[in-house]
């Protein structure tokens, strides 16, 4: 039987395509909100880093009641490394609305999240947003999709998509460009009538299946899931099964669903939609929550393994507490024991030596998000170089994470893009050109992705777009020459004065301005050969009581370069830190003093 009275539909957009604004518009045209009211825009990035970022970090569920149907929206993460949340939430669905710009086209991370709807056997519907923009080409964005769609092997039926034209920003949907349609109702009608309703078992035993786990400081871990049978009633007995078979009975205390913006509590809730339970203690991804005489059993959802790991340690710094208000181990240690709680995706345990907790995730950008967090809330502390996870097979032999690279750039700078991803590691898989743009593919092992996109973007002027995601493990590749240059580091604690930086700044780049704290063992800049450099910093003009026969020249410094938190983590060699403070990130030896790190050098 199919639930006429719901559609399940996930969002699948590449970053800035106007997925986040499209909802918006879909929200106000559904009248969720009243007409005084105040509304944010982009509702779906309520996380600060979100909107920073403008990119989509966890999945969200709202819903939509459009002529009597509940529209389940399911935002989807677009970049790889949150991809354990795109194919756990597309288990929800029955479509899904892919959002291309109508100059740009399908992007590579369009591609990534596409494929698996495609393989779930969803029906797509075409979304050509931005089509108020001068020089886009809707059609041409079409046939491009078309294309992509059936080099990743979509049905017939799937080629057979339905096309819907917009303007998120301006709030306006039509069936043909050109029509005069202000409103966003063609594309609500499109969702009704191309969206499948879910095929249940109204009267079947109770079967959900948890997808997403949602936590709450109150009632603990909350399960998301779409109820494929039976009735959820509040205080239902039931019997969860866990991936590993075992299984153990418990009540459902209390059922929620998604009313536009917010989870309702309601005391029953039918097969089709999408609920959160609470009463799943230890609730995981993939346990199935069903009928304790005649329970129901579905391929398990597999989440994906980390494939980065990174150490965090209390700060060793000699300026620790001046900018930040938590500071110790033992808070460190409870603020990533409570993000274990709710971070699934995330494997978080404490080093044997209880010296730092490691934290392992899927690539610098995911590791990035959770430290960017934790200075937002005051949290001072030092993480090491990201180490990726070696495994090994059964014969012994090492194993390591590779991924699948994909390149689009400009046909002149094809070449260079070749060299730099082949200096990486990289393996090139395909070449396809087309309309002046060469798409590349590449296998490559994750240690070579670290700082590839600035390499990439420096070797083609800022043109290519370079996007990665977790393939598979395979042989270890061997040693990876790391960086070049060496380091300039301060030689003692204190400020930075501008006559000292502008002598130094002749023999390489400066990390620093005149004026700021530095300390023994920081990174100040970067020599221009190779081989660390000790340097001061604090260095100030000799003063005599001559007058100097010349004027002084005026001091010209060149700007210094700053570090994002993922650019710092992934400049910094083995024996090095970034410092993470609410306020500075800085980075330095992990031995600060010279004398210890030439004892350590003649040890080794």
């Amino acid at each position: 039987m199919r639930q006429e009275s719901i559609r399940n539909v996930a969002i699948i957009a590449h970053v800035d395509h106007g997925k986040t604004t499209l909802v918006d518009q879909l929200l106000k045209a559904a009248h969720v909100f009243r007409a005084n009211q105040q509304v944010a825009d982009r509702v779906l990035d309520s996380n600060d880093q979100e909107r920073e970022r403008g990119i989509t970090i966890l999945s969200k569920n709202i819903s939509i009641n459009y002529k009597g149907v509940k529209i389940n929206v399911i935002d989807t993460p677009g970049h790889a490394d949150f991809g354990g949340e795109v194919e756990r939430v597309l288990n929800m669905a029955d479509g899904a609305l892919l959002i291309v710009d109508a100059y740009e086209g399908p992007k590579p991370q369009t591609r990534f999240v596409l494929s698996h709807a495609l393989n779930r056997g969803l029906r797509i519907v075409l979304v050509v947003n931005k089509i108020d923009r001068p020089n886009a080409d809707p059609s041409a964005a079409v046939d491009k999709v078309f294309d992509l769609m059936v080099e990743l092997g979509a049905s017939d039926e799937q080629l057979d998509f339905p096309i819907v034209y917009a303007s998120a920003v301006n709030g306006y949907a039509r069936f043909e460009p050109e029509d005069d349609n202000m409103d966003m109702i063609p594309l609500l009608d499109t969702i009704l009538e191309e969206i499948p309703a879910p095929e249940v078992d109204v009267d079947g035993p109770v079967a959900l299946q948890i997808c997403t786990v949602d936590h709450s400081s109150f009632v603990g871990r909350i399960g998301v899931g779409r109820l494929h049978s039976g009735i959820m009633h509040e205080k239902e007995p039931v019997v969860v099964i866990k991936n590993d078979g075992s299984s153990y009975n418990t009540i459902i205390k209390k059922v929620h669903t998604f009313e536009n913006l917010d989870k309702v509590e309601v005391t029953e809730a039918y097969a089709g939609d999408i609920i959160a339970i609470i009463g799943v203690e230890d609730a995981d991804i993939g346990d199935m929550v069903t009928d304790r005489e005649n329970p129901v059993h579905l391929d398990p959802i597999a989440v994906e393994e980390p494939t980065m790991a990174v150490v965090f340690e209390a700060s060793t710094s000699p300026l620790v507490g001046r900018e930040g208000d938590i500071v110790g181990a033992r808070q460190l240690k409870e603020r990533l024991m409570k993000e274990k709680e709710s971070n699934i995706s995330m494997r978080i345990t404490e080093l044997e030596d209880h010296s730092g907790i490691e934290v392992a995730g899927r690539g610098v950008l995911h590791l990035s998000v959770l430290m960017e967090t934790m200075r937002r809330e005051g949290y001072e502390f030092q993480v090491g170089r990201p180490q990726v996870i070696i495994k090994t097979d059964e014969h012994g032999n090492k194993l390591e994470p590779i991924e699948e690279a994909t390149v689009d750039v400009p046909d002149e700078y094809a070449g260079k893009a070749i060299e730099v991803m082949g200096n990486a590691g990289g393996i090139m898989v395909d070449m396809i050109p087309a309309d002046g743009i060469t798409h590349l593919t590449f296998t490559i092992p994750s240690r070579g992705t670290m700082g590839l996109k600035t390499r990439i973007l420096n070797a083609t002027r800022g043109e290519a777009n370079l996007f990665h995601h977790f393939h598979e493990y395979g042989p270890y590749s061997g040693e990876m020459a790391g960086r070049k240059n060496g380091s300039m580091i301060a030689m003692s604690t204190g400020k930075s004065v501008a006559y000292a930086l502008d002598t130094l700044q002749q023999r390489g780049r400066m990390f620093v301005g005149p004026g700021e704290e530095c300390y023994e063992g920081m990174l100040v800049g970067e020599s221009a050969k190779e081989g660390d450099m000790v340097v001061n910093v604090e260095k100030a003009k000799a003063l005599g009581n001559q007058r100097s026969s010349t004027a002084d020249k005026a001091i010209q410094l060149t700007p210094p370069i700053t570090f994002t938190l993922e650019e710092a983590l992934e400049y910094i060699q083995d024996d090095e830190l970034v410092e993470i403070t609410p306020k500075t990130i800085r980075m330095r030896k992990r031995l600060l003093s010279a004398i210890d790190r030439k004892k350590a050098s003649k040890n080794n």
